[in-house]
């Protein structure tokens, strides 16, 4: 994986959406070529409308679990340079044409130099979307809200939330992979309750690792219903171990809403950056020791 397309290729830049309900995910699955993902049907579409013999490879800012949704996902291709030139100017109309009514492509567009499609988003910003209401879940609504068959308080959701922003290892809200830092800088994280009932958190944050959104929305509602304190979160992040009381949520209410860029003349160093291991500093005093 590259910051550069290779020597007489052109890198485009795919700004999409889709619905996650009927997808194993974004990311293809190898020797399971039958399992239906975001991935698979957008490459397949790129190399039937291009009329292209190999197959192309798709990047992606942000990989989405089994049924979550994207309003705001971005991707990359690198196209050889005779195919972007014959096909641009058709290709959006094209993939509408062949897509599945799942997915949309709304932009593709040559993108600037250093361009990489994960390694240059300096943010992910993810909704998730809840409501309390005895009588349940708007149906029309129902593949993409959670019920929550408790009432919630807004304010101590909000008040607990506050705590877990900054850097840390977020190991305690993560599924655990071999060789990949659970350390992020969660940027935002606040719930509103909208006129129509639906309470959604905004959820900001350099990069997420794995299950990381759902587990910590699932934190924030056991406070919202009263089950735990607002200061009980903060405590299993710094615990830094999973509790078996951090439920992760169910993907439906999930949304990938945006993923921002720096500048064009940023885009290398953020590259060189987000390619670095993290550790957090080793100079954090013990609890009780030290300063004030």
């Amino acid at each position: 994986m590259t910051d550069e397309a290779p020597e007489g290729y052109v890198r485009v830049r795919l700004d999409l959406s889709y619905d996650g309900t009927d997808f194993s995910g974004w990311a293809k699955q190898r020797g399971r070529d039958t399992v239906r993902t975001v991935q698979g049907e957008l490459e397949s579409a790129l190399q039937v409308v291009m009329r292209m013999q190999d197959p192309v490879e798709l990047t992606v800012a942000g990989r989405t679990d089994a049924g979550v949704h994207a309003r705001g996902q971005v991707a990359h291709v690198d196209l050889p340079e005779p195919v972007w030139a014959e096909h641009r100017e058709k290709l959006l109309r094209r993939l509408a044409g062949r897509l599945p009514h799942d997915i949309r492509v709304w932009s593709v567009a040559e993108a600037p130099p250093g361009f990489n499609a994960r390694f240059s988003a300096i943010w992910r910003r993810y909704a998730y979307r809840v409501v309390d209401h005895p009588g349940g879940v708007d149906p029309l609504l129902r593949g993409h809200v959670l019920w929550h068959d408790w009432p919630l308080d807004v304010d101590a959701m909000n008040e607990a939330a506050q705590k877990l922003l900054g850097e840390h290892d977020f190991a305690a809200y993560c599924k655990k992979r071999d060789g990949a830092t659970t350390i992020r800088t969660l940027q935002h994280l606040s719930w509103e309750r909208g006129p129509d009932g639906i309470i959604t958190a905004t959820v900001r944050a350099d990069a997420f690792c794995h299950n990381m959104v759902r587990s910590l929305v699932g934190a924030l509602l056991f406070v919202g219903d009263g089950h735990r304190p607002p200061d009980w979160p903060a405590k299993v992040l710094a615990a830094g171990v999973r509790d078996s009381a951090v439920h992760v949520v169910r993907p439906h209410g999930l949304t990938l809403e945006q993923v921002g860029y720096p500048a064009d003349d940023q885009l290398a160093a953020r590259n060189r950056e987000a390619r670095n291991r993290r550790s957090l500093p080793l100079a954090h005093p013990a609890p009780g020791a030290g300063c004030c």
